[in-house]
């Protein structure tokens, strides 16, 4: 028979993205807000930031050579948890908080789990709550923008929960210095337009869906607005969004391939509720700032919204 008829096992349809090239494009896309970062706060930023980059990369080749297993390091995907690590802590940090949160984001987070592909919570976020459990003091100190001296500024979201301010003209802010990363706050989550720069552009490669970000965005916001300290319907509505951490984390870790759901309606679900736990933490709870750990909660949430909103196989009723 000149044709032959070939059967493999799936998939049987592939493409050109590769792992390695989707982790560095997502690195690329948080470049501007490293930059913004090193601008804003100055050199001590791009200490923290090559610090936890140079762990984390360190941590998995020596967790890898120790196991026998292949060196992967260039996959791209140490550095992002590096990076992103890296952005979600304050500039003023000493050099062992990023040295201990990269080895434990690597070691305890995603190669105790069986490496990339395999672990159930982001990496860097995990990082984070254990440094914030472990550290609080140096975790909840931050420098103030523009300044040469490590003059200590608390975060918008910070002054609001002790009550000493009600709105965004007692701070001294306005929508403008929010945007651009005139606050206090981590070094890569302070300036919103380089974060949306790099948001723009996963969205425009197709690296990432809208359901997650938008579902994340829109749920605080509006639950921000209805139920304000100042009474139903008169919360500050972009103040909610553009004050912490939350365009990062809707972007760049709400949207993680490994710990999110896999299909549109199981993101949109992930966001939505993330936002609805970042809310009660900030509104009722004791710590300012709720976007990490929403996330957290949700990652662990994540079998269960799989299986919920799982695609009905073809041919096969809905009934059954």
């Amino acid at each position: 028979m000149a044709d032959k008829l070939y059967v493999g096992v799936s998939p049987h349809i592939h493409s050109r993205e590769s792992v390695s090239k989707v982790m560095w494009a997502v690195c690329l896309a948080l470049i501007p807000s490293g930059i913004a970062g090193v601008f804003i706060f100055g050199l001590s930023a791009l200490r923290v930031i090559l610090i936890s980059i140079l762990s984390c990369v360190c941590t998995e080749a020596l967790i890898q050579k120790s196991r026998g297993k292949k060196i992967t390091i260039a996959d791209g995907s140490a550095v992002l948890t590096g990076l992103l690590l890296a952005y979600n802590l304050s500039s003023s940090v000493p050099f062992w908080i990023p040295l201990a949160g990269g080895i434990f984001a690597i070691a305890v987070c995603k190669q105790a789990f069986g490496g990339l592909g395999a672990n159930i919570f982001n990496p860097a976020l995990a990082a984070r709550a254990f440094l914030l459990a472990s550290w609080p003091k140096q975790m909840t100190g931050f420098t103030k923008p523009f300044s040469l001296d490590a003059i200590s500024s608390a975060t918008p979201l910070v002054i609001l929960k002790e009550q000493s301010a009600k709105s965004l003209s007692d701070l001294g802010l306005s929508y403008g210095d929010l945007f651009l990363g005139r606050r206090g706050g981590c070094l890569g989550e302070v300036c919103v337009i380089a974060l949306l720069l790099g948001a723009a552009y996963l969205l425009w490669k197709g690296y990432i869906w809208p359901q997650a970000p938008a579902g994340f965005i829109l749920s605080l916001g509006f639950l921000s607005w209805v139920f304000s300290p100042q009474g139903f319907f008169k919360g500050d509505f972009l103040f909610s969004i553009l004050s912490g951490g939350l365009i990062l984390g809707a972007f760049f870790m709400a949207t993680d391939y490994v710990t999110t759901p896999l299909t549109k309606k199981g993101q949109l679900v992930f966001g939505i509720g993330c936002g609805l736990i970042a809310f009660v933490i900030r509104r009722f709870g004791g710590y300012p700032e709720g976007v990490s750990y929403s996330i957290l909660m949700m990652n662990a949430a994540v079998p269960l919204i799989d299986r919920w909103v799982r695609p009905r196989r073809y041919g096969v009723s809905k009934n059954r």
